[in-house]
């Protein structure tokens, strides 16, 4: 597994991602990351800056989807 990315560098991925100037499979490649450790960022930053309702909400979503696709 490769090492952690030190704080400022994840903020600063999360700040050009918001920005909207590159699609976030491009942005990633920039950085050198995955789109999805990209993604995890994004998410994480939401729901470090919503004091956690942001997790509650994603994890109600997720419940739903899993009821909606489960085999009946």
């Amino acid at each position: 597994m490769p090492a952690p990315h030190p704080p400022e560098f994840r903020r600063r991925a999360v700040e050009l991602a918001r920005q909207g100037d590159k699609p976030l499979l491009q942005l990633a490649k920039d950085l050198g990351v995955s789109r999805s450790c990209l993604q995890n960022w994004l998410r994480q930053a939401e729901v470090e800056e919503n004091g956690g309702v942001g997790e509650q909400l994603t994890q109600r979503g997720e419940e739903g989807t899993r009821r909606a696709t489960a085999p009946q």
